[in-house]
């Protein structure tokens, strides 16, 4: 059975444009150590991009978070650095606004040895993809890299993952 490495929102605007943050420029090297890893090893990956349009500061989140980022088409939307490369053949899922609910409808009649999460933002799409997929494979066991996501806000951030923690998501490289 194959193993799924699910690399959340690694995209210009959180890493270094309008919602950056410096640490989050640290995560490359891991994030790319681990899509080497699982394409040597014959297994599945998939990721996400965060998708707004020009009219996102109308919407419900840019109501909340009036920070305009990921814009479809522009730089910022796009995957950062070598990550680009590496993830340019595998599947991506668009999404407009934290979690995928197309992702969660993908996976649910998969069958998964382990499912790994990476990427950005921990305490947002990270998280809230994170639930997503064990909802959708409730008897995989689902991990988080936490050497390969973070969060401009420390405190949120382990916040967030004690919260994942109680749900039965193992945290690894703590």
């Amino acid at each position: 059975m194959k193993k799924l490495l699910i690399v959340v929102d690694f995209q210009n605007d959180f890493v270094d444009g309008a919602l950056g943050f410096d640490h989050a420029k640290t995560l490359e090297k891991r994030i790319v150590e681990l899509i080497k890893e699982y394409k040597e090893n014959g297994d599945d990956l998939i990721y996400t991009l965060d998708t707004h349009q020009t009219n996102y500061m109308e919407t419900e989140e840019g109501r909340h978070l009036p920070v305009v980022h990921c814009i479809e088409g522009t730089h910022g939307w796009e995957l950062y650095g070598e990550v680009k490369d590496l993830l340019k053949d595998d599947l991506c899922f668009k999404k407009e606004t934290f979690p995928s609910l197309d992702l969660a409808n993908y996976l649910k009649d998969k069958e998964y040895e382990s499912v790994l999460l990476v990427g950005l933002v921990s305490h947002i799409c990270v998280l809230s993809n994170a639930i997503m997929v064990k909802a959708a494979l409730p008897n995989t066991p689902i991990s988080i890299d936490l050497s390969a996501t973070s969060s401009a806000f420390s405190d949120t951030h382990e916040k967030s993952i004690d919260v994942l923690k109680s749900m039965h998501i193992e945290m690894i490289n703590e």
